[in-house]
């Protein structure tokens, strides 16, 4: 399996949370009124899956080894723009966790506001994917040997691992502070 591989696989997951939070969009607009479990559920899931995890194992492997390569224009310039779209998706979702905490507290009228997010949110993650999946992920494997795709590819399972025991040992730290 070449290293795009579990990212694309990962993207299908990705896609079926942004799906739920489509509907959740259309039941706030017709209710007027947020799901604030559900809302929660979704942030941890995208701070935590789609950016930690996710976006961890493209930022902090695969587009470091891609800078160390002599990769064409036109890949580097979605590279530093997928690295952009990564920092939006942050600022959004930090703008809904705001959002949702100042209407949990009674500023009802964040509603509109946490719309207007959560659209955006939707907007965003399609089109990202699309744009990682359809033109960077397959043609930037060409630039590593099989080899560095397997080597690659045994970082990502590293990470993967580490990152479960970084997540619960900082929750156990931020209580124990």
């Amino acid at each position: 399996m070449m290293p795009a591989g579990p990212l694309m696989i990962e993207h299908r997951l990705i896609e079926r949370m942004i799906g739920l939070l489509e509907k959740e969009l259309q039941s706030i607009k017709l209710k007027e009124k947020a799901d604030l479990a559900f809302i929660d559920s979704a942030i941890d899931f995208i701070k935590t899956y789609a950016d930690r995890c996710h976006h961890g194992k493209e930022e902090d492997i695969l587009f470091v080894r891609l800078a160390k390569k002599e990769i064409s224009g036109t890949h580097n310039k979605i590279m530093k723009e997928l690295i952009d779209e990564h920092k939006y998706g942050r600022k959004l979702t930090n703008d809904l966790l705001e959002t949702k905490e100042k209407y949990a507290s009674g500023f009802t009228s964040s509603i509109f506001d946490i719309i207007e997010i959560m659209k955006k949110l939707v907007d965003f993650y399609p089109r990202h994917i699309e744009k990682e999946d359809k033109h960077f992920f397959i043609p930037v494997m060409d630039y590593f040997t099989r080899k560095e795709q397997d080597e690659m590819l045994d970082k990502f399972w590293e990470f993967d691992r580490n990152m479960i025991h970084e997540r619960y040992r900082k929750i156990v730290e931020d209580y124990e502070e």
